[in-house]
Parts: C-alpha cells; structure tokens; sequence
C-alpha cells in the first residue's frame, strides 16, 4: 500500500494532529494490517460503512476508487450495493450505485 498524505494535504496546517492520525494511524497502522484484512476486504468495508451511513461525498468516491484498485470488479460492487440496498436503505443503493457506475465506467 502506497504512503497515505490525504490527511496532511488537505489539513495539516490546520489540524495537524487529525492530518497526523489519518495518514500515520488510520493508513499507516490500521489499513497495513494486511495479515488480518486484505485491502480489497477493507475497501469492501468501508463503502458498506459509508453507504449505511449516508455518506455520499469524496470519501465514498475514494474508497469505491480503492476497491476496484484492489480488484473488486464492478459486478462485484454493483452486488455488494444492491445487498445492501436492502439493509441501509434504497436511497442509499441508489446514490452509491450512481457513483461506482461513474467511478467503473471511466
């Protein structure tokens, strides 16, 4: 896995402690744990946990992003979305499955 920056380009001037523990703890230590959760897995995570959520922003654009880098196929997502569109809500399906169309289809 790449070296996190996200948190540092957009906030470390402003909250370097949250900059720090994005990219150093969050990526750094958690994300690396790849003996326990591979980062296809984790991707697959955290679009289900932003989906239920509701969080439709550039964090969801960034982890559906992730997810087909590590190799989950659209078939895939376009599964994983509809599962849960029964779970976290239709709305919700429909909005991340508009942005993974976006993000597979580039």
């Amino acid at each position: 896995m790449k070296k996190q920056t996200a948190g540092r380009d957009a906030f470390e001037s402003f909250a370097p402690k949250f900059a720090e523990l994005n990219d150093n703890v969050l990526f750094g230590e958690v994300w690396a744990r790849e003996d326990k959760l591979s980062l296809r897995e984790r991707s697959i995570i955290t679009v289900t946990a932003l989906m239920t959520k509701g969080i439709f922003d550039n964090s969801l654009k960034y982890h559906i992003t992730n997810a087909k880098n590590y190799g989950v196929s659209a078939e895939e997502m376009a599964e994983i979305i509809t599962h849960l569109a029964f779970y976290a809500g239709w709305p919700n399906a429909w909005a991340a499955l508009a942005l993974a169309k976006e993000i597979y289809v580039e």
